[in-house]
């Protein structure tokens, strides 16, 4: 309850020094109110693991509806205008969640690096040489550890742009096109979706699993 309503009150603070616009010092003042570098890592890890498992079930979702439309008979063209409003709102969806992403991976990066610096620093504070070789090496574990993180995560971020673009393009065909010839031609286009749509999946569902290592790691370490 205690650590709650810290937390609480350590998340008003931010929200007033967001104001400022300053990353640096919005994580040196959580700092100062007893949120430390390390758990502010951990939790925007978390929220960046999250906001992954959001957007491939947004893109999951996303898929499902296109295929949907791709199976539209001539008889139920009526219903096909229908169709595109629900596409193109999954659409949507997917791109908000993209940039949700995007933004959530980059606080991670702020925190990070912010938490790396002054590890480096410190070092410097050690009179005991093998206390210092050995938080060292700690730093060092980390900082690999959480490369990796970064780069899967950044693979999966990679990912969503090509996916959104197509689907994108088969919207807008939607759109300007709601006639049999239009579901004649994305039907040709449904096999490669799906299939960039999969890799996509595959590639956050190991973004997902390596944050959730990272996380286990930094908690096991305390």
């Amino acid at each position: 309850m205690i650590a709650s309503c810290v937390r609480g009150m350590v998340l008003g603070i931010l929200a007033i020094a967001a104001l400022a616009g300053c990353t640096s010092q919005r994580i040196a003042l959580s700092e100062k109110f007893g949120y430390a570098k390390r758990e502010q890592l951990v939790d925007r890890v978390e929220d960046a693991r999250d906001g992954q498992e959001a957007a491939k079930q947004q893109f999951e979702s996303a898929l499902k509806e296109f295929l949907a439309v791709t199976e539209v008979s001539g008889a139920e063209l009526r219903e096909l205008e229908a169709q595109y409003d629900k596409l193109n709102r999954e659409y949507e969806r997917s791109e908000s969640r993209a940039k949700d992403v995007h933004n959530r991976i980059r606080k991670v990066q702020q925190v990070a690096d912010a938490l790396f610096q002054e590890w480096r620093h410190e070092l410097d504070q050690y009179s005991n040489a093998d206390l210092r070789r050995h938080s060292e090496r700690q730093l060092e574990d980390t900082r690999r550890q959480y490369d990796r993180l970064i780069e899967v995560m950044e693979t999966a971020e990679a990912r969503m742009t090509p996916v959104l673009a197509a689907f994108k393009d088969q919207v807008l065909f939607l759109k300007h096109n709601l006639n049999a010839r239009a579901i004649s031609s994305l039907q040709q286009n449904a096999d490669r979706i799906q299939s960039d749509v999969g890799s996509l999946v595959r590639d956050m569902e190991a973004s997902i699993a390596e944050a959730n290592a990272f996380i286990r790691q930094m908690q096991a370490d305390k």
